[in-house]
């Protein structure tokens, strides 16, 4: 069998992200062309070509992996596992100067140990090779050649290859970060949430690295996420379609007829600072205007505009000093930006009720190991009655 034949498209893609964006994850694969599209925990399950795959790859915002399912089969223990990985004639996909890794994603009461799976299949791989060869290829976990996931769920055992290769949030443009950055596929995430109509002015107050206001304006100016990666996994598959992915990679993407006001601001030099590199980096250093300035000092534009942050909270600031923060917080809110849609991501919802303001809007979002709340206020020019 040739790796045309097992990597033939039919069996559909799997495209991982962060719980609770998988409508939003769903909106963009329907978007680039996916067919079929259903959702499950942290995936999007759709079919497509090898163009989708690509296109996904590059385009997506809140895609953190691309993965294409090549075998499926059923294992109640480590020995069965062992030898169902061993039927598949691994030489289609691998040849002893090629390297490889296993990464393994496990739901089932039959195994335990999600590394030792993995082991399993390096090791039904490993002992092919030696049979037929006498030699094995090598394990690079940091750059291989090929990177297979072994998924198990009960116990269906589902073989994939990761198309993309370091995870997708890792855009490349970031050299450094503050403390506690922000996942770039979360921050995009939390931006298409908030409805920001790339129109009206988008501020951050407290941006830390900058990750928000710089996934804002890669948007506004329609830049693909993966402009910056160095390489995808799929460029090393022996079907690896360089003028087509060349035809993706430079497509032109017009940019926006009104200029959209974006502001970063921190009370820290040192975050402005790095703030500046990345947007830099991102290409983006004149078209994001960044200044160093408290929360309770930024003085922003004329509404409507839209405010998206994820502020200290819980981890990063001591619990005594969260009520009178948040209290600040809400003041500030009501008296500088009358007009606006706020939009606050925090892990801590009680925190959040210090405010003084009504949310109108709670979505459950993990930053991480984090369960947080992503919460809509409105904030009012005068009041509510009187906007009534």
């Amino acid at each position: 069998m040739e790796f045309n034949n097992l990597i033939t498209y039919k069996t559909g893609l799997v495209a991982k992200t962060l719980r609770g964006l998988e409508h939003i994850l769903a909106s963009e694969i329907r978007d680039l062309g996916g067919k079929n599209i259903k959702t499950g925990t942290r995936a999007v399950f759709f079919d497509g070509d090898r163009e989708l795959m690509y296109r996904t790859n590059f385009q997506s915002r809140t895609a953190l992996k691309v993965l294409h399912p090549f075998y499926e089969f059923f294992a109640r223990n480590e020995n069965e596992l062992y030898r169902e990985a061993y039927k598949i004639d691994w030489s289609i996909l691998l040849s002893n100067n090629k390297t490889f890794a296993i990464d393994s994603v496990l739901n089932s009461p039959y195994f335990n140990h999600s590394r030792y799976i993995a082991l399993r299949v390096k090791d039904a791989i490993a002992d092919q090779f030696r049979a037929k060869t006498g030699k094995r290829p090598s394990v690079n976990t940091d750059d291989p050649d090929i990177r297979v996931s072994i998924h198990i769920s009960g116990e269906k055992c589902t073989l994939l290859l990761d198309s993309s290769g370091e995870s997708l949030h890792k855009r490349g443009y970031r050299d450094a970060a503050s403390s506690a950055p922000l996942n770039e596929v979360l921050a995009a995430g939390i931006i298409i949430l908030s409805g920001w109509d790339r129109k009206m002015p988008f501020i951050d107050p407290m941006c830390g690295s900058g990750t928000i206001p710089i996934e804002a304006a890669m948007m506004a100016y329609h830049i693909p996420p993966g402009i910056y990666r160095k390489s995808f996994a799929f460029e090393k598959w022996p079907d690896f379609d360089e003028l087509l992915f060349k035809k993706i990679y430079n497509q032109e993407h017009p940019e926006p007829i009104e200029r959209p006001l974006i502001i970063g601001s921190d009370k820290s030099y040192q975050s402005v600072a790095i703030s500046k590199q990345n947007a830099k980096n991102a290409f983006l250093g004149k078209k994001i205007e960044f200044k160093v300035s408290s929360f309770e000092e930024m003085n922003p534009p004329e509404g409507p505009g839209i405010l998206v942050t994820n502020p200290p909270y819980g981890e990063r600031i001591k619990q005594e000093n969260l009520k009178a923060f948040h209290s600040v917080m809400g003041d500030v809110l009501k008296k500088n930006y009358r007009e606006y849609t706020a939009w606050i991501l925090s892990s801590n919802l009680e925190a959040l009720k210090f405010t003084g303001l009504r949310a109108e809007k709670k979505i459950i979002l993990f930053n991480g190991p984090l369960e947080c709340r992503f919460v809509k206020f409105s904030i009012y020019g005068g009041s509510r009655k009187g906007n009534k």
